[in-house]
């Protein structure tokens, strides 16, 4: 069982359908009445598990998510369009998704007194200045979704301030874990193990000197029970490892762990990537007991097993 585990409380999960959010549902769903609401336009109707209840549905939909929110006690609010390259594309309709619903989910939490746990970002730093990254860090978003997750972060924690609603604000470095696909939009080690995988070359932009802090789902997870249990909420929490290691160096690894025999290629740089991101943690673990239990290495072991069994299913 997850430390701080919630239980017996009616809970709703946005984009529960999707990556973090259906790891998140499967956590739940022993303990707790779960109701899934999201749109299927990324997310996989699979991943939502038989004892929770899936509300198909936009959460831009006024009377969907008055239908999705009645008489819960907390939300994980996952649901958001968390594509960089499409925000800067479309910002008005990443604008819609990201902020104007999230405005309307709070506002129908008012309605309820329902607790708000909300996935916000690293994108809301932008380029440190230096790293580890603490949370009252100078926020410069470089992409209307990282001004977008700087809004709701601080909508979410002024409702509190404002209206007393119970809220508490995610920002969530890289995440990855089974069940990330790889894609247009996906994280760098879901592209990398597909690659390695397929004995094609593995891709590496830029000189690969780059830093990320990578953050298991599983870990993710433990951090969403934990804030939705806190006394510590009307803030904001990074969740991380507090470690980093470099794009050159995950590229390396992974093929190792793959055992194929792959190319790293060093392609051009991503114009405007950050160079250097690592989380400061010490916040989250002070208040919420937060502590990350999964290496990079054992992480990459079982997403390279969940993608292995799901190549040879589709064979």
């Amino acid at each position: 069982m997850i430390d701080g585990t919630l239980t017996g409380k009616r809970v709703l999960v946005t984009g529960g359908a999707g990556f973090i959010g259906s790891h998140l549902t499967r956590s739940l769903v022993d303990e707790n009445d779960v109701r899934v609401l999201d749109s299927l336009t990324t997310g996989d109707r699979s991943n939502v598990p038989p004892a929770a209840t899936l509300i198909e549905g936009d959460v831009r939909e006024e009377e969907t998510l008055s239908r999705a929110m009645t008489d819960v006690d907390v939300v994980f609010h996952e649901a958001a369009l968390v594509s960089v390259d499409q925000s800067i594309d479309d910002p008005t309709a990443s604008h819609e998704i990201n902020v104007r619903a999230t405005l309307s989910l709070l506002e129908a939490a008012r309605d309820y007194d329902a607790r708000v746990v909300l996935a916000s970002s690293a994108a809301i730093y932008g380029s440190p200045d230096s790293v580890p990254i603490a949370e009252d860090e100078p926020k410069d978003p470089a992409s209307p979704y990282g001004i977008e997750k700087h809004a709701v972060d601080q909508y979410a924690r002024r409702y509190h301030d404002l209206y007393g609603l119970e809220t508490v604000a995610l920002r969530y470095f890289n995440v990855y874990g089974p069940g990330q696909v790889a894609g247009d939009y996906s994280g760098v080690i879901s592209i990398f193990v597909e690659q390695a995988l397929a004995g094609d070359p593995i891709t590496v932009e830029g000189d690969g000197e780059q830093t990320r802090d990578f953050v298991a789902v599983d870990d993710v997870v433990r951090a969403n029970h934990l804030a939705a249990t806190t006394d510590s909420v009307g803030t904001a929490y990074n969740v991380g490892t507090g470690t980093a290691i470099t794009i050159r160096e995950l590229a390396e690894v992974i093929r190792d762990l793959t055992g194929t025999d792959s190319e790293i290629v060093h392609v051009d740089p991503r114009a405007g990537d950050v160079d250097h991101s690592r989380a400061d943690i010490s916040r989250a673990n002070d208040h919420l007991g937060f502590e990350p239990t999964v290496t990079v290495r054992d992480g990459l072991e079982r997403t390279i097993e969940w993608y292995r069994d799901r190549t040879e299913a589709f064979n």
